[in-house]
């Protein structure tokens, strides 16, 4: 009866060790912005619209929108 109590405890500790994996739970706050983490400074055509969270830079494309 010990080892069931024992063998649970072990399929309960795998099973949040692959959810853990299977389901990550990223920083998305500069995805849902539509921008990227670059490293350093963005460059063109990007611009920086703030900080993610591994301290890379949140960096959006600028788009020119042309009314002809």
């Amino acid at each position: 009866m010990r080892i069931l109590h024992v063998l649970l405890a072990v399929l309960f500790l795998m099973l949040q060790g692959a959810a853990g994996q299977v389901f990550p739970r990223p920083d998305n706050s500069c995805l849902i912005q539509n921008g990227r983490c670059f490293p350093g400074i963005c460059r063109r055509p990007y611009y920086w619209i703030g900080t993610c969270s591994n301290g890379y830079s949140c960096c959006r494309m600028s788009v020119v929108q042309r009314n002809w």
